[in-house]
């Protein structure tokens, strides 16, 4: 039996000391509430168009528990609805009626795209494009209009939502070990991290991100990032934060801690001597640095490790103290490689599989023992890898961060420009020793599991988003939610996992299943119909559902089976199956052999040879006819008996199996009649399909004597520059924008922020003007080289657009010609 609790709230104190609903509620089927039944025609247009234009969104969020949460785009509200999963049905969900409504106690002004929730349900994250804010579900509250206000605060105020900004919130996400911290990505290639306890207007952590050294830059896309994620409970994994640029490269920063983030003190405990025993006693002296600083970082960050072992007996988590070094930045470990076989060409390595479009999201994943990275690309496809390698923390020396204190000299907050090693990307092979990889600073290399190509309808303008999400219940299997529907794929190979495990297997491609689909009709004549919600929810019983909401707020729950799903069906191929012999086991005897055979033969005893002479009625005839008499009954009267009971026995099993056959004959032969009938009207269709083709032929022959039909094709070089054009056109010039706007927007940032520097300097210290002159020069002729620059990016790009126009032009005149 299962036991679920449900809190119904009137006032917030109330409801976490509650158990019991305070009004009367009534449970219905999820799909079936009233909150998603009721709509607006006005609010839901309004929806569908800034889905449309912003991408797919998530407005819906699971606690882990009993709680749903629902962003209502229409009434600009927040709606908790409590759950109750295997009830009555251990497959269905029901939900309570009518819902808890939520609402922010500041006017929201601007489009929430994401919801999110942290760990213990306390607070949820309200995400759009050009601002966010975090609303407090529990604690001081007040009730209005039947509806709960929350505290709602601002996050990164200064730096996202003031007017003249450009900078876009790329991605945020909670901390994995923090129910106060939150990790921010935006479009100025920078990385955030805030801790909401302390204050959610300046950030606790500041990474700017510098993929590759200036001026070196291929492609605008290798400097644009796109998504991010933090790692998960594996050694260095969960220091990490792996991000992705729009070129579809992948860089990692690690260690990357919240302050006051706590850990598993066997985890870290774990990767202290992994770095004794693997760092130390190597004989590389780079490895030996690198496992050096590694382990003072350890040993100042988390005080516990380098303490006795009879002090730190009875710990089972432990606290992250402030810490950064003084003398060192991290590095911004990659771009990833493909791991090279032997003979493997080392340039294809590289590069790996070319993938349609551009870079559009990322998804870390943890299964046992294997780091899952996938990436999707706005063709439409989903690039699998797992890391060939553990990853170590990396820091370039002679970089101080900056960092911000306190009165106590605590640390409060860092800075630091985490810039890449382009020495240090070297080829790695499968058949390369230990010592050369491991603890010297090397990125880890990525293993190519597979390509899964989703096959969605193509669009004419922009390109397909994809968001993905693992399943809680089974990590095994991936979902990925586009503007098409929700696909699953399911993994079969893993191949750290299968390693330990102890099958030696090969590469199974994974399985993709859809899960639903969201084309009405055609796929050529109708555009998908965004969706706004999507959870994946589970049980402990081992029962899982897929709950996802369109933006017409309509809710779908969809039961996923888990049972037997990564196993493969096993056909012993060395045994093949006979059909004669499977036809004769499956065909039941109706009569037995026996009796088919007929009765037995019977000798007949020696007579003597005055026999015909004997009479009847004397006393050797009556001897002779007893004993004949005698051997007709035991062999042709019984067998007669057991033919009588065998066909009276199963007489009505073979009037059930003569119906049946009467009964498909009849079927049959209306099938045969219906043939009969279309026969005509195919062969008319043949007829047409036949005088069409000849009509095409005619046309075709027409169009080949034309003399643009003999034109000569491109060549190689000027294929390439095609490709570079288009490569140019989708990708680099909306990188070169986002990065002009960026610039100007910082540039705007940083000359108000010099201007109230100075005069606060000014009312301070009057006496020092010689030294102010000196920086307001200084700072003059930096804003001069930024407005060179960014004259000059806005010339390329300029020039770009013409010669784009110019060979546009120029095709479409040879066309006409």
């Amino acid at each position: 039996m299962r036991f679920n609790f449900d809190i119904a709230e009137s006032t917030e104190d109330d409801s976490r000391r509650s158990l019991t609903p305070k009004e009367d509620v009534q449970w219905v089927p999820l799909q079936t509430h009233s909150v998603f039944t009721t709509t607006t025609d006005g609010g839901g247009t309004a929806a569908t168009a800034s889905a449309s234009a912003g991408g797919v969104r998530n407005l819906l969020a699971w606690d882990g528990a009993s709680r749903l949460y629902y962003w209502d785009s229409n009434q600009q509200c927040l709606h908790r609805i409590s759950i109750r999963l295997g009830e009555p049905d251990p497959t269905s969900v029901v939900a309570a009626s009518p819902s808890k409504v939520l609402r922010a106690d500041k006017e929201l002004n601007f489009v929430v795209n994401k919801i999110s929730i942290n760990r213990n349900g306390s607070a949820l994250l309200l995400a759009g494009s050009d601002d966010l804010c975090v609303m407090y579900l529990f604690g001081r509250s007040s009730t209005k209009e039947n509806a709960i206000v929350c505290r709602t605060v601002s996050i990164g105020s200064q730096v996202y939502s003031s007017d003249s900004s450009a900078i876009r919130i790329l991605q945020v996400s909670w901390h994995p070990y923090s129910d106060t911290h939150v990790g921010i990505l935006s479009s100025d290639s920078v990385f955030r991290l805030f801790d909401l306890s302390s204050g959610a207007v300046q950030p606790e952590q500041e990474y700017y991100l510098q993929p590759v050294e200036p001026g070196r830059s291929r492609n605008a896309a290798s400097i644009c990032p796109v998504d991010f994620s933090f790692g998960g409970d594996h050694l260095w994994d969960r220091f990490s934060v792996f991000v992705l640029f729009s070129d579809g490269s992948v860089y990692i920063l690690c260690p990357v801690v919240p302050f006051g983030s706590v850990y598993k003190w066997e985890s870290i405990l774990e990767i202290y001597s992994d770095a004794h025993t693997f760092g130390l006693k190597s004989a590389k002296s780079a490895a030996v640095n690198n496992s050096n600083m590694a382990i003072s970082w350890l040993e100042a960050t988390f005080p516990e490790v380098a303490q006795e072992a009879t002090d730190r007996e009875n710990l089972s988590t432990i606290k992250a103290h402030s810490h950064a070094l003084f003398d060192a930045s991290l590095a911004l470990q990659g771009p990833l490689h493909k791991v090279c076989h032997g003979g493997e060409d080392e340039d294809l390595a590289v590069r790996g599989a070319k993938c349609e479009g551009r870079a559009v999201s990322f998804l870390y994943n943890l299964v046992s023992k294997d780091s899952i990275l996938v990436t999707a690309w706005s063709g439409g496809q989903l690039q699998i890898d797992a890391l060939a390698d553990e990853i170590q923390p990396v820091w370039i020396t002679g970089s101080a961060p900056r960092l911000r204190v306190d009165s106590f000299d605590h640390i409060r907050g860092i800075a630091m420009i985490c810039e890449s090693i382009p020495a240090e990307h070297s080829i790695v092979k499968l058949d390369q020793p230990l010592d050369n990889t491991v603890w010297l600073g090397h990125p880890p290399p990525l293993l190519r599991l597979a390509i899964v190509d989703l096959a969605l309808p193509r669009k004419t303008e922009g390109s397909s988003l994809i968001t993905m999400f693992a399943d809680p219940l089974m990590p095994e299997r991936i979902y990925s939610l586009h503007e098409g529907g929700v696909d699953s794929i399911v993994l079969h190979f893993l191949p750290f996992t299968s390693q330990i495990n102890g099958k030696d297997e090969n590469i199974k491609t994974p399985s993709v299943h859809p899960v639903l689909s969201t084309c009405q009709g055609e796929i050529s004549s109708s555009s998908p119909s965004p969706l706004s919600g999507f959870a994946s929810l589970s049980d402990s019983f081992g029962y899982s559902w897929v709950v996802v909401v369109t933006s017409t707020q309509e809710c779908v729950v969809l039961e996923m089976k888990t049972w037997n799903l990564l196993l493969p069906i096993q056909i012993d191929k060395e045994k093949p199956i006979d059909m004669e012999q499977q036809k004769e086991k499956d065909t039941p005897d109706i009569i037995s052999k026996e009796l088919l055979s007929g009765p037995k033969s019977v000798l007949a005893p020696q007579a003597s040879p005055n026999l015909r002479s004997i009479s009847a009625d004397s006393i050797e005839g009556r001897s002779a006819l007893h004993q004949y008499f005698k051997l007709f009954h035991e062999n042709y009267v019984e067998y007669a008996h057991k033919v009588y009971f065998e066909l009276k026995h199963h007489g009505p099993q073979l009037k059930r199996i003569i119906d049946d056959q009467h009964t498909r004959l009849d079927e049959a032969q209306q099938k045969i009649s219906r043939v009969e009938a279309k026969q005509p009207m195919l062969d008319e269709r043949i007829d047409r399909v036949v005088q069409r083709h000849n009509s095409l032929e005619q046309r075709l022959q027409r169009l080949r004597r034309l003399p643009g039909a003999h034109k000569k094709p491109l060549s190689r070089a000027e294929r390439e520059f095609k490709s570079e054009l288009d490569q140019f056109t989708g990708v680099e010039l909306d990188a070169l924008r986002s990065s002009i706007d960026t610039l100007r927007a910082r540039l705007k940032r940083y000359t108000k922020s010099s201007k109230d520097n100075l005069t606060t300097q000014r009312r301070k210290i009057p006496g020092r003007n010689h030294v102010q002159d000196a920086q307001i020069s200084q700072l003059k002729s930096s804003l001069e080289k930024l407005s060179l620059l960014n004259s000059e990016s806005t010339k390329k790009v300029e020039l770009v657009e013409s010669a784009i126009k110019t060979v546009e032009s120029s095709r479409n005149k040879t066309i006409l010609s």
